[in-house]
């Protein structure tokens, strides 16, 4: 099987660029050369130069003056919240996800009730600027979005299997290749229909997950704020199972979730992934003016 994209670097050069990701944002304040960062991420300086590039669209030098300049800014500010303090490392600003349209809807009780009788799953793995992602999609919409290390593409699809059990399921790496473009790709951001997510979950995970959609979008925020908007203030804990719980990673953006004191906390699939999934929003701010209006709306739609 081919996998490959001319807007993402190969999935294999993920770990690598995270790793990168990880040491510029924890030696930002020793002004780190291109020499020591390219160590840290284990290639030349030629190789990691180019290969930064192409994944961020900036140099690892500029990333790296981007992160000092906004810690600089929060420096100045003494009356920093937590949360802005960890903007002023860079783990801040709306990214490509607020260019999409997307719109939530939840597996019927008939369909929970029937353990997915009768749905049709089309499922397969695609490259993406954050490594192999198993996506999934009902003629609904995209049900399950997860990222995955290749040896684990038999087991990933067979937990995909077990939560739809008595659905059909049939692979299609081409479909899942469209849609990774679709979400990911930056040439496609904010055109075509909107992208619709067909999700199961109780009714509490479902109003957490709607509430992602209409905080998190435009950045970080906090289990709290997140309980907030789900009517359900004080229930962090209960909240933050919900947000592990989340199906479809990215669109459904759990990564902008951070603890209290603006650390980074835990994500379902990986602290690098998360670390970079910020960076990545992050980027676009560099080289894209901020624009009046723009937003993710989601649709009410919901029915558990």
């Amino acid at each position: 099987m081919t996998r490959h994209s001319d807007s993402f670097v190969d999935s294999r050069d993920f770990r690598r660029i995270a790793r990168a990701i990880r040491f510029i944002d924890e030696h930002f304040r020793e002004q780190p050369r291109l020499a020591a960062i390219a160590a840290a991420a284990g290639l030349s300086e030629f190789h990691f130069n180019r290969l930064f590039r192409r994944w961020a669209g900036v140099t690892p030098r500029q990333y790296l003056a981007f992160i000092t300049a906004r810690a600089a800014r929060g420096a100045l500010t003494r009356d920093a919240s937590v949360l802005e303090a960890a903007y002023a490392v860079g783990l801040s600003g709306p990214g490509r996800l607020h260019d999409l349209l997307v719109t939530l809807d939840a597996v019927t009780p008939g369909e929970l009730k029937a353990r997915g009788a009768g749905i049709e799953i089309r499922y397969g793995f695609a490259d993406t600027p954050f490594g192999t992602a198993l996506i999934a999609s009902t003629a609904r919409g995209v049900c399950h979005l997860g990222f995955e290390d290749r040896p684990r593409e038999r087991a990933a699809a067979a937990e995909l299997a077990s939560r739809w059990e008595r659905a059909h399921l049939t692979r299609s790496d081409e479909d899942a290749e469209r849609q990774a473009s679709r979400i990911f790709g930056a040439a496609e951001a904010g055109r075509g229909p909107p992208i619709r997510l067909a999700v199961r979950g109780t009714n509490f995970q479902l109003r957490v997950w709607q509430a992602l959609l209409e905080v998190g979008a435009a950045g970080p925020t906090t289990y709290r704020a997140v309980a907030q908007a789900a009517g359900a203030p004080g229930a962090e804990r209960a909240v933050g199972n919900a947000v592990g719980a989340n199906p479809v990673a990215w669109l459904i953006p759990c990564h902008n979730v951070l603890r209290s004191d603006g650390s980074l906390g835990g994500y379902r699939w990986g602290e690098e992934r998360k670390r970079a999934m910020l960076a990545w929003a992050g980027h676009d701010i560099m080289q894209t003016p901020p624009q009046e209006g723009r937003s993710l709306r989601a649709d009410r739609s919901l029915s558990a």
